[in-house]
């Protein structure tokens, strides 16, 4: 590979900086003004933590956060079992054509727009009454690709003779799992119940698609589109800040795990 000049190296450097300063300047702006003291979201007028204060005293806010965790862990849970007993399946069988890897991905790859008409179509069909369960079944659709993705990056380098040599030494396929396969797989698995929450804790077109009216059904981002629509706020960004701080706090430990495992 040829050496590049000192002049290419700092024009690629300053094409990078400004790069990551068009995406990163706006979300230091956010997280700035959430600690605001005046009501203003474009005027800094002081360091303040009421706005953070002023959320544990909003029912609605409340409210969205827990019907947000609902939702996560609970399609977290079932898109994890799911999307690993998925992955094993089709790893163990080997032969699969490309319709198989097309199906498997097709919530990845779908725009979430359509993704959430198909289901508000089915849902309609079925006619099932909207609300979180609605939420959690479509969270598990579009999150059941992602889990299954990750854990067949591991299966991939899984050695499958110790299996065989569980079964041949007299150990059930539960045990074999439990004691063999599961142990190996665990960092992949959770790796991918962590991406699947926080995808799950960020999602708003297929939630706002699939919940039922009011505020039984209501998540955190559709909290903060309903609050957006009257002006931006302190609070508003106050509370983008937490559910941004969560989410990459999840993702980072994701694709720490994703780390070690492509290094295996």
């Amino acid at each position: 590979m040829a050496k590049r000049s000192p002049a290419t190296r700092r024009t690629l450097w300053l094409v990078l900086s400004l790069v990551f300063a068009f995406l990163y300047i706006p979300i230091a702006v956010l997280v700035a003004l959430s600690f605001n003291e005046g009501g203003l979201p474009t005027a800094w007028s002081g360091f303040s933590l009421k706005w953070y204060a002023s959320l544990a005293s909003n029912s609605a806010i409340l409210s969205a956060a827990l019907n947000t965790l609902i939702i996560a862990l609970v399609s977290t849970a079932i898109a994890t079992l799911l999307g690993t007993l998925l992955a094993i399946g089709v790893e163990m069988r080997r032969q699969y054509g490309k319709g198989l890897e097309a199906l498997i991905f097709a919530p990845m790859i779908i725009p979430d727009i359509v993704l959430a008409i198909a289901l508000l179509s089915f849902f309609s069909m079925l006619n099932l009454t909207m609300g979180l369960h609605t939420i959690i079944l479509a969270h598990v659709v579009f999150n059941l690709a992602f889990v299954c993705s990750v854990v067949r990056a591991r299966l991939k380098s899984f050695d499958w003779s110790i299996v065989e040599a569980s079964a041949d030494l007299g150990a059930s396929a539960l045990t074999t799992f439990r004691r063999v396969t599961l142990p190996v797989i665990a960092p992949a698995v959770i790796a991918g119940a962590l991406l699947a929450f926080t995808l799950s804790v960020d999602e708003f077109i297929i939630a706002f698609f699939t919940a039922g009216a009011g505020r039984a059904s209501t998540t955190l981002p559709m909290q903060i589109y309903a609050m957006i629509r009257f002006g931006i706020t302190p609070e508003i960004n106050a509370l983008a800040t937490i559910v941004m701080a969560v989410s990459i706090t999840a993702l980072t430990l994701s694709q720490r795990l994703n780390r070690g495992i492509i290094g295996q």
